[in-house]
């Protein structure tokens, strides 16, 4: 079962940063649940995709988050990766360089399985 949803709410400029409209769309694919992400992820728009990874962690033994279309991501949205990345098989599948630049910066990128395409991911 496919799902998806996005907040087409415009929310004010906050730090000079005027924050992009979040969706969350989810799949199995081989075995796998793949939640897709995009948008800009801060405190105020994490939640819809806290909810996704939560419910699959505890259903599934892998998940799949497609960060290709991330286009902003703070400490909430890493935080959220290394919790999930507690209670399941986490991948995190074609980061954008924003992603990936944060991920090395933090080295999360040292704990976290990331792969270029979902393709990799799922396998």
């Amino acid at each position: 079962m496919a799902t998806a949803d996005s907040d087409h709410t415009p929310l004010p400029e906050r730090n000079g940063h005027t924050p992009g409209q979040v969706g969350v769309g989810q799949y199995e694919r081989g075995g796998a649940w793949v939640v897709i992400a995009h948008g800009d992820y801060d405190l105020d728009s994490i939640g819809r995709l806290t909810q996704a990874l939560d419910t699959a962690a505890a259903q599934h033994k892998r998940v799949v988050l497609d960060a290709s279309g991330v286009t902003f991501a703070d400490s909430t949205f890493l935080n959220l990766l290394l919790n999930t990345h507690r209670h399941t098989d986490l991948r995190i599948a074609a980061p954008a360089p924003q992603l990936r630049r944060i991920l090395e910066i933090t080295g999360a990128d040292t704990l976290l399985d990331i792969r270029p395409t979902v393709d990799d991911a799922v396998t």
